[in-house]
């Protein structure tokens, strides 16, 4: 995987679920050529165990009608749950930088009668999300790919309705069994520099999983 602004692929990467293998033939996303390989490995009850999706979901207080966009939505794991927690009558903006992905994602979407959740091809420096449209802005494991953390930030914040909020869930920065190489992670308060630098400070943070920090921002002011 490189993260460089043309290549960066925001979340979804096999190396980051402890389950990369340098011998596989990789795409220049850095993804496995083998997709369906690589889906079954990145969504094996062994993360479920670590990431506790079902749980992330639920301390985030989502309510019916309510309008979610995820950076790095990669094939659907966080999606689809969030579009059962804001209901018929919410938004999800799924927002993906790699084709293929997004392109599995469109089809679990159909696969499952979903009709809220919005498949988004992104920029890796813009989601391409209307302003004000969003009550909360939600990115797992995919910050430390944004070439302009800063800048980013500033865009997802223009995203966000009023009282909306940016969760940020990543890595911590030392060796884990889990997630990318350390080198290849952002610290918790160098992401919080970016945040403060963005004009977001630091509402909550909850202590939910092993491996992450969990940080919900709001708009300063």
């Amino acid at each position: 995987m490189t993260n460089s602004p043309d290549h960066a692929h925001h979340g979804e990467h096999a190396h980051e679920h402890g389950l990369d293998h340098p011998d596989v033939e990789r795409d220049r996303f850095g993804n496995p050529a083998d997709l369906a390989a690589y889906l079954a490995r990145l969504e094996g009850p062994e993360r479920t165990e670590w990431q506790k999706p079902d749980e992330v979901v639920r301390s985030l207080g989502l309510r019916p009608g309510q309008s979610v966009c995820e950076i790095g939505a990669g094939p659907g794991y966080f999606s689809l749950r969030l579009a059962r927690a804001v209901g018929a009558e919410g938004t999800v903006f799924a927002v993906e930088v790699e084709p293929r992905i997004l392109a599995v994602l469109r089809e679990r979407l159909s696969q499952a009668g979903t009709r809220n959740v919005v498949p988004v091809l992104g920029f890796p420096d813009d989601p391409l999300v209307p302003p004000r449209s969003c009550d909360l802005v939600l990115a797992i494991n995919a910050f430390h790919h944004i070439p302009d953390g800063t800048a980013f930030l500033r865009r997802l914040a223009r995203t966000l309705k009023p009282g909306g909020r940016i969760v940020n869930i990543d890595f911590h920065k030392h060796e884990l069994p889990v997630g990318p190489p350390s080198d290849h992670k952002m610290a918790r308060e160098d992401f919080l520099q970016h945040a403060r630098a963005a004009g977001l400070d630091l509402a909550e943070e909850l202590s939910l999983l092993p491996h992450q920090y969990f940080l919900v921002l709001r708009p300063r002011g």
